[in-house]
Parts: structure tokens; C-alpha cells; sequence
């Protein structure tokens, strides 16, 4: 648990900085999540792999991290437990002013729609302090889960990218979808 205070806060979660700090509980929870994180991904699950991989997402400009925390602090610290990560890799200003999202829900949190909240609240950050126009999302067909949470937040299907990501051992096909500051629906 981590003394960091929320980014965003909605009725249910907060979204956060990922810390040094969350390695012991972010590898616990992604080792009770494997059945809901495979075949799709495949998140760090020790303290080494945490280091590098939070490192990367703390020190690339090209980077910018999110754990989706369950509100249970009334001062606004970030402390109450982990319920998944989105991250917006890939980022890229000028005229483009675009991210790649990458994202995962941890079990004990899975269909509370806390992750639903959480991606409302790193979209108004990404479109709002990140001065972002537009986050794409690259989701494998299989993956209903996931693809139902981009829908749910407004995103729209623009394409099917063969061989796209190389998971698991293999090049995966990916579903493009996309959302663009202008497509977030007002109260969301």
C-alpha cells in the first residue's frame, strides 16, 4: 500500500503513479490472477520483473503508468488495494498527441466494473493534464472482457491488424479500436 494521492478519484476508485513501493502487492495480485490474465497478457509477477517494468513506466516520457485503487482512504491517499493498471505507452506529441493503451483487472476486482470507472478516470486524465487527442486500444477478438470495457467507455472499432503483437510465443491479430477526446462522452 502506498501513501501517494489519487490523480482522479470517482464514487468507487482512484488512479495513481505506479511506486517502487507496489511491487509486493502488485506481483501478489497478478499471481492470483493468472487464469484471468492468460492467454492475453502476461504482467510482471516478481519483484525483479515489477522493478524493471514500473521503472520503465515512471522514468519514459513516452510512458505514463496507472493503478486503479479501490477508494477506501477519506483523505485521499492512494492506499486502498489494487484493482488493475492501465497504462498509455507509446506516446507521441506534435501533431499526433497519441497513446497506446495496455491495461489488466486483477481477479478479486473483476466484473465490479472498477476497471469501467478506472479507464473513465485515466481517459479525462490522458485528454485533460496529458494533453492527449486520441488513445488506441489493441485487443486480440477472443478477449470478450476487455473488448466489452473499451466498448463500454465509448471507444469505436477502426480495423484488424494480422500478426499485430508477438504474446505467448506467437504473432497474435489484434482488433484496432480507438477513442478521441472529443468521442468522451459528457459525464463520463
Amino acid at each position: 500500500m502506498s501513501d501517494n494521492v489519487y490523480l482522479a478519484e470517482g464514487p468507487r476508485v482512484g488512479i495513481r503513479p505506479f511506486t517502487p513501493a507496489d511491487a509486493e502487492e502488485f506481483t501478489s495480485r497478478v499471481k492470483e490472477s493468472g487464469d484471468l490474465h492468460h492467454p492475453w497478457l502476461f504482467p510482471p509477477d516478481d519483484a525483479r520483473a515489477y522493478a524493471a517494468y514500473a521503472g520503465r513506466l515512471i522514468e519514459d516520457p513516452a510512458k505514463a503508468g496507472f493503478l486503479v485503487c479501490e477508494c477506501t482512504a477519506v483523505d485521499g491517499a492512494g492506499s486502498g488495494p489494487l484493482a488493475g493498471f492501465i497504462n498509455i505507452n507509446n506516446i507521441v506529441g506534435g501533431a499526433f498527441r497519441c497513446g497506446a493503451l495496455g491495461y489488466g483487472a486483477f481477479a478479486h476486482a473483476s466484473g465490479r466494473g472498477l476497471m469501467s470507472e478506472g479507464l473513465v478516470l485515466v481517459l479525462r486524465y490522458a485528454f485533460g493534464p496529458l494533453g492527449l487527442h486520441r488513445l488506441e486500444a489493441n485487443i486480440q477478438p477472443g478477449n470478450k472482457g476487455s473488448i466489452a470495457l473499451v466498448r463500454r467507455a465509448g471507444f469505436r472499432l477502426e480495423g484488424f491488424s494480422p500478426d499485430f503483437l508477438f504474446i505467448d510465443g506467437a504473432w497474435r491479430d489484434h482488433e484496432r479500436w480507438a477513442i478521441t477526446a472529443e468521442m468522451l462522452a459528457p459525464g463520463l
